[in-house]
C-alpha cells in the first residue's frame, strides 16, 4: 500500500530498524531512534542493490518518488543507478577543480614554488582577482572569448590599456595550464589576438647628455632629503640596477671586501643571480649607510611596517614612487628622468664611449641572452671587464659631476 504523508509523520521506531514500502522498491527506513531515510531497492546484473535518496522531511514523499522514477529510466537503458551516481559525483569535483579561480590559484601555487618574485605574483594575483566576478567561479570549458573580451573592454575603458594587455596574457596563461592539466581544450584568449587596442609604447625617460647628466648628479649630491634615498639615487648612477633590485637589498648580498653585490635569482626579472662588481665609490656609499641601516635586514628601509613570519614587524623598503618623487623635487620632471632611467644613462654612453664590449654592456644590465648556452659563457666570460668597466663608469661620473672634463666619445 503506497504512503502518505500522514502516515509517514504517525510512523513510530521499534526496537530494530522498520521499513515501510510505498511500492515499486521505494522504501522508508525508520531507526530506533526514530529518524526516517529513503531507500530504493533494485536488481542490476542479477545482484541487488540499493540507493539512498536522503531523510525524512528534508525530502519530501513526492520527490522521493520523483528520485526513484528516474532512477528505474536509467535501468531501462541498461544503465546501473549507483554507478552513474559516483560516476556524476566525480564529475561534479571534477568540474569544482576546474574552475578559472580553482586553476589560476594553482598555476600562481607553482609559479611560487619557482622562485617567481612576490612583486610579480602579487601582480598576478591581482590581475586574477579582476576576474572574480566575471567567471572566476565557473569552469574552463564553459568560458568563451567574447566573455573574456568583454571583462578586458572594462578595463580598457578606464584608460588601463597595459592592464587590459597584461591581463589577457594571464587570463591565456591559466587556460593554457588548464590544458596542460587536463581541464580545457582550448585558450580563448588565443581569438582575440588584435581585439585590444594596442597601449602606446612609452619609454623611461632618461638624461643620456654627459654635462646634462653631470647636472643630475650635482643636484642628487645636494639633495636635502632622507639618507636612504639620497644614497639610493646615487647607487643607481653608479651601478645602472633595475630599481626594485636595489630597493629591496639586503645587506646579507654584499661583500664590501670583495666588492660584489649578488642580486638572489628572485629579485631579477630574468631568474637568473647577478654579480654586480662594486667601483670604489660605491663601495664607499655602502659603507657609510652601513652605519645608519646595518642593524637591519634591508639596505633601504622606509618608514612603513609589515609583517613577516611569525607576525614581526619590520619595515618596508623605500618605493619607487619615493625615488621619483626626489627626482621631482630637484627639478627633474617625468619627462626628463625616472629612477629607471639611469640604465639608459650607462647604457648609452657606455656604448658611445666606444670603449666596451657591447656583450659585456648587456651583461651589466642583466639583459638576458637568448641563446642559453651563449649566455652562460658569458656570465663568466665578461666579468673583469664589468669589473673594469664599473669603475670606468664610477670616475666618469666624478668627471660628469665635477662639470669640466667629459667623456671622450669616438667620433661617428
Amino acid at each position: 500500500m503506497a504512503l502518505t504523508d500522514t502516515a509517514i509523520r504517525n510512523a513510530k521506531p521499534g526496537a530494530k530498524l522498520r521499513k515501510i514500502s510505498d511500492g515499486r522498491g521505494l522504501q522508508l527506513h525508520i531507526s530506533p531512534t526514530g529518524g526516517k531515510f529513503w531507500r530504493w531497492a533494485y536488481r542490476f546484473g542479477g545482484k541487488q542493490n540499493a540507493l539512498s535518496f536522503g531523510l525524512y522531511p528534508d525530502l519530501s514523499l513526492q520527490a522521493a518518488r520523483q528520485r526513484a522514477e528516474e532512477a528505474r529510466k536509467l535501468l531501462v537503458l541498461g544503465i546501473d543507478p549507483g554507478l552513474q551516481r559516483r560516476l556524476d559525483k566525480i564529475s561534479r569535483i571534477d568540474t569544482e577543480q576546474a574552475t578559472f579561480a580553482v586553476v589560476a590559484a594553482e598555476l600562481l601555487a607553482k609559479k611560487r614554488c619557482e622562485g617567481r618574485a612576490e612583486m610579480t605574483l602579487a601582480k598576478n594575483e591581482w590581475i586574477f582577482g579582476l576576474t572574480g566576478e566575471a567567471f572566476g567561479k565557473r569552469p574552463l570549458s564553459d568560458i568563451a572569448a567574447p566573455e573574456v573580451l568583454a571583462v578586458l573592454r572594462r578595463v580598457e575603458a578606464k584608460g588601463r590599456l597595459e592592464t587590459a594587455k597584461r591581463m589577457r596574457s594571464m587570463i591565456g596563461e591559466v587556460f593554457r595550464y588548464g590544458i596542460a592539466t587536463g581541464r580545457a581544450s582550448s585558450d580563448p584568449t588565443q581569438a582575440l589576438r588584435g581585439a585590444l587596442t594596442a597601449p602606446v609604447v612609452k619609454h623611461r625617460a632618461a638624461i643620456t647628455e654627459p654635462m646634462a647628466f653631470g647636472g643630475l648628479l650635482r643636484a642628487v649630491d645636494g639633495f636635502q632629503g632622507q639618507p636612504t634615498t639620497v644614497a639610493a639615487l646615487k647607487l643607481l648612477a653608479l651601478l645602472a640596477a633595475r630599481p626594485g633590485e636595489l630597493r629591496l637589498a639586503e645587506w646579507s648580498e654584499f661583500d664590501l671586501e670583495k666588492a660584489v653585490w649578488t642580486v638572489p635569482a628572485k629579485r631579477m626579472k630574468m631568474r637568473r643571480e647577478h654579480k654586480v662588481p662594486l667601483p670604489r665609490q660605491a663601495v664607499a656609499i655602502l659603507a657609510a649607510l652601513h652605519a645608519l641601516t646595518g642593524r637591519g635586514r634591508l639596505v633601504f628601509p622606509g618608514y612603513g611596517k609589515t609583517a613577516k613570519d611569525g607576525g614581526v614587524l619590520e619595515p618596508k623598503p623605500i618605493s619607487e614612487n619615493t625615488l621619483n618623487a626626489a627626482l621631482r623635487r630637484m627639478g627633474f620632471g617625468p619627462d626628463d628622468m625616472t629612477a629607471h632611467g639611469f640604465r639608459a644613462s650607462f647604457s648609452t654612453m657606455a656604448n658611445e664611449s666606444g670603449k666596451w664590449n657591447p656583450d659585456a654592456i648587456e651583461r651589466a644590465l642583466a639583459h638576458a641572452d637568448q641563446d642559453g648556452i651563449r649566455a652562460i659563457y658569458a656570465r663568466g666570460a665578461y666579468w673583469q671587464e664589468r669589473v673594469a668597466l664599473a669603475q670606468w663608469w664610477a670616475d666618469e661620473n666624478d668627471r660628469m659631476r665635477q662639470g669640466g672634463k667629459v667623456l671622450k666619445f669616438q667620433a661617428g
